[in-house]
C-alpha cells in the first residue's frame, strides 16, 4: 500500500513498466475474484426474476435472433427498457440453454472483469498501484456484491458497470488529448451502458467529480495528493467542462424519462403507497445503513421490507446528522483530501436514482444499489487510511492487515453466495435475518408450493397476510393452495380479490388466468373464456391461458381452434402435455396419422410418458363434449 515515488527503488520495479505492473495486477484480482465467486456454478436458478426473466421467457429461450433484437428493442417488460441485457441473456440461452451454471459464470466472469477495469482505471488516473489494487480489491471481494453477481436476473448491474467503467476510462483517454472523435467514444459507451442498466444516469455528475480528482481538469486546481509519475492533463474553465457534460446530461435526461415511463406502463411505481415523510427518512436511515453495512457486511438480506410506518424523529435526525457532518469535513478538506470530497458525493449521487426518494418497487433498500456507489466509499477508506498510516506504520504491517482484512470479506463472500444457492434457502436467511418480511414469506411460500409442500407454504401466506392482510401476492397464493385442494368457489373468490385491487398487468394477467382454469373446472366455459382472453390482452404470450381457450374450443366442437391455440402454447412452452393435447386435436380434426406421429415423438423424448398421458386424458376428459 505504500505510495509508489519516482526513481525510488522497490520490490515493485520488479516489472519494467507500469504497462506491465497494470497488466500483471489486474490479471491477478480478476483470477483472485473468479476463484472466490465459482461456487456461484453450484447455484440454481431463483424465483426472484430468474423464472419470469429468463426460465419462462419465450424471447430468451429462442436465443440469439433477429427476432430477439427487434423485441428487446422495443419491450417495455418488466418495467425498464435495458435490450443489451436481454440480449445478454439470449447469448446465454444459445450458449448454455437453460443450464443455470452458464448464466452463473457469465455474471462471475463479468464481475471480474469490472475488478481488474476498475484497478487499471484507479491505477492510470491517480498513479498510485496499491491503493488501486485495494479499493478494486474490496470492490471485487465485498459481499454487499454477491447479490448483483449471484442473482442470474441481476445480469443487467454487472454489464452496466462494465460499459460504465469503459466510458470512465475512455473519458480520461479524451481529458488527456480532447477530440470530437474521443468524446463520441465516451458518448457511445455511456450509450451502451445505459442499454444495460439505467442505474448510471449519474454518469455526467461523477464525471464532474473525476474532473476535480483525480483528473484535476479544474482551472486553478491543483491536488498535492498526486504523484508525480501521474500523467498531467491541460485544466479547463468550470463553465467549459459543464458545458462539455450537456450532451450526456441530455442522454441521461432523456433515458430518465423512458425509465420512468416503462416503470409506470408495469405499474412498479410505489411512491404513492409511502407518505413524503416515510420516504424522506427511509432515505436518511438508508444511506446511514449502507455505510454500516460497508464497514460491517453481515445479515444481508434479498430483500429489505419497506417500513409502513414513519420512523421515531431522533433516528431521522441522527441519520441526517452524520450525513451533514462527513458532508461537512469532506468539503472542508478538499485541499488536503480531496479524494473525501470526491468519494463522499460519488457515493451519495450514485446512489440518489435508487434511495428511494421515488420509490420504485418494495423494498427499503437493496444490495445490489451499492454496486456503483461503494466505490467511493472504498476510494475514501483506503486514501484515508494510507495517508494517515505511511509515516507511521512499515508498509508491510499495512499490507498483512490489507491482506486480513481480504480474507475476511473473500470468507464472507463465499458463505453469501451459499445463501443465493436456491429459493428455499435465499428466503429462509431472509427471514432469518430481517423482521415483518411479507415478500420473504411470499416468495418461500411460493417455492414451496412448486415442491408441493403446500402445507408448510399456506403458513408463510398466513403469516404473510398477518404482516400485510393487504398482500395480493399472498392472496393469489392462498387462492391457488385452495385451487389445488379442488375449493373452487373458494379459489374464485380470492382471484377474483386479487383483480379487484391489483393494478400490476403481470399479476392481471395471472390472476384471470387462474380464474379462467378455475371456471373452466367447474364446467363454467361461458366465465372461463373472457378470463382466458383478458389475461392473453394483458400478456400475449401466456402458454396456460392458450391452453385453456385450447380445452374450451375442444369443448365446443372448435377443433381447428383448439389445435391453433396448443400449438402457439407449444411454441411458447413446450410440455409433453401440451403436444399430447395437440395430437388430440389434430386426430379430431380427422388427420390421424400426423397424431399418432406426433404422439410417438412425444413417447421418445417424454421422461415419463404415462404420467404425461394421464394428465392429458384427465383434461381431454374433462373438456370433450
Amino acid at each position: 500500500m505504500n505510495r509508489l515515488q519516482p526513481n525510488h527503488k522497490s520490490s515493485f520495479e520488479l516489472f519494467h513498466s507500469p504497462f506491465k505492473r497494470a497488466l500483471v495486477l489486474s490479471l491477478l484480482l480478476a483470477a483472485v475474484t473468479l476463484a472466490v465467486y465459482s461456487p456461484v456454478s453450484r447455484n440454481g436458478f431463483i424465483n426472484l426474476d430468474d423464472d419470469t426473466y429468463i426460465l419462462n421467457n419465450p424471447h430468451l429461450r429462442a436465443g440469439l435472433t433477429w427476432n430477439t433484437l427487434k423485441w428487446s428493442l422495443t419491450s417495455f417488460e418488466w418495467d425498464n427498457w435495458y435490450p443489451l441485457t436481454w440480449l445478454s441473456h439470449a447469448l446465454d440461452y444459445s450458449l448454455f440453454g437453460a443450464r443455470a451454471s452458464g448464466h452463473h459464470m457469465v455474471n462471475a466472469i463479468l464481475h471480474s472483469l469490472n475488478a481488474a477495469i476498475l484497478f487499471w482505471l484507479l491505477y492510470s488516473a491517480t498513479g498510485f498501484p496499491w491503493r488501486s489494487l485495494l479499493v478494486a480489491a474490496l470492490f471485487a471481494l465485498h459481499p454487499i456484491n454477491v447479490e448483483s453477481v449471484a442473482w442470474a436476473a441481476e445480469r443487467k448491474n454487472v454489464l452496466s458497470m462494465l460499459f460504465f467503467l469503459l466510458g470512465l476510462a475512455a473519458y480520461g483517454w479524451y481529458a488527456r488529448r480532447p477530440g470530437l472523435s474521443r468524446y463520441a467514444l465516451v458518448f457511445l459507451l455511456f450509450i451502451l451502458a445505459l442499454m444495460s442498466k439505467p442505474q448510471v444516469v449519474t454518469f455526467p455528475f461523477l464525471l464532474l467529480l473525476w474532473d476535480f480528482w483525480p483528473l484535476c481538469r479544474v482551472a486553478g486546481w491543483t491536488s498535492p495528493q498526486n504523484p508525480e509519475e501521474q500523467e498531467t492533463v491541460a485544466q479547463v474553465s468550470l463553465p467549459k467542462l459543464l458545458l462539455e457534460k450537456v450532451p450526456l446530461l441530455l442522454l441521461a435526461i432523456a433515458d430518465a424519462a423512458l425509465t420512468v415511463l416503462a416503470q409506470r406502463y408495469g405499474h412498479a411505481m410505489h411512491g404513492a403507497y409511502y407518505s413524503l415523510l416515510n420516504r424522506v427518512g427511509n432515505t436518511l436511515i438508508s444511506y446511514v445503513r449502507y455505510l454500516i453495512f460497508a464497514v460491517w457486511p453481515l445479515n444481508l438480506a434479498a430483500f429489505y421490507p419497506h417500513p409502513t410506518k414513519l420512523f421515531p424523529l431522533s433516528k431521522v435526525a441522527a441519520s441526517l446528522f452524520l450525513l451533514i457532518v462527513v458532508t461537512l469535513v469532506a468539503v472542508w478538506q478538499r485541499r488536503r483530501q480531496p479524494y473525501l470530497l470526491v468519494g463522499w458525493f460519488w457515493f451519495l449521487g450514485a446512489m440518489l436514482p435508487m434511495i428511494g426518494l421515488v420509490q420504485v418497487g418494495q423494498q427499503a433498500m437493496a444490495d445490489r444499489y451499492a454496486y456503483i456507489p461503494y466505490i467511493g466509499l472504498f476510494l475514501m477508506l483506503v486514501w484515508t487510511l494510507e495517508e494517515g498510516a505511511h509515516q507511521r506504520i512499515p508498509p508491510w504491517a499495512l499490507g498483512t492487515a490489507a491482506a486480513a482484512a481480504l480474507i475476511a470479506l473473500s470468507f464472507l463472500t463465499h458463505r453469501e453466495i451459499g445463501y443465493w444457492r436456491d429459493s428455499q434457502t435465499l428466503w429462509s436467511r431472509a427471514l432469518a435475518v430481517t423482521q415483518d418480511n411479507n415478500v420473504a414469506h411470499d416468495s418461500l411460500a411460493r417455492f414451496l408450493v412448486m415442491d408441493g409442500r403446500s402445507e408448510e407454504a399456506v403458513s408463510h401466506v398466513r403469516a404473510s397476510l398477518t404482516i400485510d392482510p393487504h398482500d395480493l401476492q399472498a392472496t393469489m397464493i392462498l387462492g391457488t393452495y385452495e385451487h389445488s385442494r379442488g375449493n373452487y368457489g373458494e379459489a374464485i373468490n380470492l382471484y377474483k380479490l386479487v383483480l379487484l385491487h391489483a393494478d400490476n398487468p403481470d399479476m392481471r394477467a395471472d390472476a384471470f388466468t387462474n380464474l379462467g382454469s378455475a371456471y373452466r373446472q367447474v364446467g363454467d366455459t361461458a366465465d372461463a373464456k373472457p378470463c382466458f382472453e383478458q389475461s392473453l390482452r394483458l400478456s400475449p404470450n401466456r402458454p396456460i391461458a392458450l391452453v385453456g381457450l385450447g380445452l374450451i374450443a375442444l369443448h365446443d366442437g372448435d377443433y381447428p381452434g383448439a389445435a391453433r391455440q396448443f400449438s402457439q402454447a407449444m411454441k411458447l412452452q413446450p410440455t409433453d402435455v401440451g403436444y399430447l393435447l395437440l395430437a388430440r386435436a389434430i386426430e379430431l380434426e380427422g388427420q390421424a396419422d400426423q397424431a399418432q406421429a406426433l404422439r410417438q415423438r412425444v413417447n421418445q423424448i417424454s421422461p415419463d410418458f404415462a404420467a404425461a398421458q394421464k394428465e392429458a386424458n384427465s383434461l381431454l376428459a374433462n373438456n370433450l363434449p
